[in-house]
């Protein structure tokens, strides 16, 4: 591989921009933390959900480590393709990665929400739907476990740029499937074509609780081989 950028500031302009997005709102939601709220992402019933946060889910992150782990990975991948397509057919490739993310978590969200209601009666699920976001907003939860776990997913924000990022690692990996890369954790040696498998296994492995929002990640491997497959073939190259 011969890859032009070389310096820690030498980035080309949409990774950049990203970059500086991404590190600006994180420092703007620790000074206000309703911003996150407003700007993360919650299921289509919660009362919490507006249109525009399946955008501005994108550039919230829920700890430091989240968002170090997340740009890292755009920095040292996103580079890379960004100088491979350039920058209007990365930037298309980026939203169209994190918003196929979001829809597959969605959609998983809809699917865990529709077997919790199947096991409820109509009382119970429209005092969920209801009330059930003011009852989180004053720190409490329903006793019942039907309704308490339905009114957490329904009201549990989702935040993050890994939908978009593991569909850029996914993308790395078909564009140079056999390149060497050194993982710090573990220290150990991959291929490229390995590599968002591995970053998910891990993921998985170190949150542990199986949490739905490893779909998203998921669903950003999957939108992330949809875009290389059918772009490489289409050749669009009116986007260079």
């Amino acid at each position: 591989m011969n890859f032009q950028r070389q310096g820690l500031f030498d980035l080309p302009p949409v990774v950049k921009t990203l970059l500086i997005i991404n590190i600006i709102l994180f420092v703007f939601k620790m000074l206000m933390p309703e911003l996150g709220m407003r700007l993360a992402l919650y299921s289509f019933k919660s009362d919490f959900f507006q249109p525009y946060q399946l955008v501005t889910h994108m550039f919230m992150h829920g700890s430091f480590w989240h968002l170090l782990f997340n740009m890292f990975a755009l920095y040292m991948f996103g580079k890379i393709l960004e100088d491979m397509w350039g920058p209007k057919r990365f930037l298309f490739f980026y939203f169209f990665t994190g918003l196929g993310a979001a829809a597959v978590h969605l959609l998983v969200i809809n699917i865990e929400i529709n077997s919790l209601i199947s096991k409820m009666n109509p009382d119970q699920i429209e005092m969920v739907l209801k009330d059930g976001s003011s009852v989180l907003l004053q720190g409490k939860n329903y006793i019942d476990a039907s309704m308490r776990d339905l009114n957490i997913i329904i009201n549990t924000p989702t935040v993050g740029a890994s939908g978009a990022i593991f569909g850029l690692l996914t993308a790395f990996g078909m564009a140079f499937p056999n390149a060497q890369l050194q993982l710090l954790f573990p220290p150990i040696p991959i291929k490229g074509k390995y590599i968002a498998v591995v970053a998910l296994v891990i993921g998985y492995v170190m949150d542990g609780s199986g949490n739905v929002a490893h779909f998203a990640h998921l669903g950003g491997i999957i939108f992330g081989f949809i875009f290389f497959m059918f772009w490489n073939k289409w050749k669009f190259n009116r986007w260079n």
